[in-house]
């Protein structure tokens, strides 16, 4: 058993295909417009307002419709507007999954009640560290951040497991890490698919389609992504009376190999996407 999307639990129960999976969630993308996007097909906002948004939201934590409000581009009576035509249209999975035909109105209720089941004892509000990690809160801290520049600048869409004790990171296709020197000494690594990150990649370049960059640009946007969660890391810091200076980021081609020194502990806090790929946070702290 693990954390994991409804659609990722009916593939692996074998109830649809991987390829039925796939096109249900396309079908969702396209009918699911982020707040801008929708904002924008309201004639509330422009394009130039969204980036505008988009880019602010790099630098303050703060959901998007609440910053387009403060920055002035958008009225609150328009933001309610966007928010109730969001959640009239959303397509949820299991819908989408019907309309492609994958399966059947009638055993969708099945299915979710199954699913519920299966996820129970992963349900939670909040991130809960080990005992004995030095520096909890911040390690809170740095996951709560990670998880909304996920959603806020990545817009990604996807579920967090717990958080374990390990010694070193989960395999995975590449990584970034910064280093934090100061007050708290730690090192941040941030793991990601090759697919997942041409997503990432496609938020943090503003592009459609990202296919045809070079593998050296699509790996820079991974190293700005988390230069902008660490940026907001170290200002929440601050606000706490700790120090913590930021070193330039690297890529590290080998996540798995990455080990934790004496003195340190090590936290992971894997990430589930909703088409079964997989990030992971891991810190190093002490």
């Amino acid at each position: 058993m693990a954390v994991k999307f409804f659609g990722q639990f009916l593939v692996e129960k074998r109830i649809v295909s991987r390829e039925s999976l796939l096109e249900a969630i396309r079908l969702q993308e396209s009918v699911n417009l982020s707040f801008g996007d929708l904002a924008i097909a309201m004639g509330y906002m422009s394009q130039q307002d969204v980036v505008r948004v988009n880019q602010a939201q790099r630098s303050q934590d703060e959901r998007f419709g609440d910053l387009a409000v403060k920055l002035g581009v958008l009225t609150e009576d328009r933001l309610q507007q966007v928010l109730v035509q969001q959640k009239s249209t959303h397509l949820y999975i299991g819908e989408a999954l019907v309309r492609v035909g994958a399966l059947s109105e009638a055993d969708l209720p099945r299915h979710l009640e199954d699913f519920k089941e299966d996820q129970a004892p992963y349900m939670t509000e909040r991130v809960k560290i080990p005992s004995g990690t030095p520096h909890p809160e911040m390690c809170e801290i740095i996951a709560d951040l990670t998880y909304k520049m996920l959603t806020r600048v990545a817009r990604l869409t996807f579920r967090p497991e717990q958080c374990l004790l390990s010694p070193n990171p989960a395999p995975n296709d590449i990584g970034a890490v910064i280093t934090f020197s100061g007050d708290i000494q730690a090192r941040y690594l941030f793991t990601i698919s090759r697919f997942a990150q041409k997503k990432l990649a496609a938020a943090m370049l503003n592009q459609a389609d990202v296919g045809e960059e070079p593998q050296e640009i699509l790996d820079d946007t991974v190293m700005e992504f988390i230069n902008v969660v660490c940026g907001n890391i170290a200002a929440r810091a601050a606000q706490f009376g700790k120090r913590m200076e930021i070193n330039p980021p690297e890529i590290v081609a080998a996540p798995e190999m990455v080990k934790i020194e004496p003195g340190e502990t090590g936290l992971s806090f894997p990430v589930c996407y909703t088409d079964g790929e997989h990030s992971e946070l891991y810190i190093t702290i002490r």
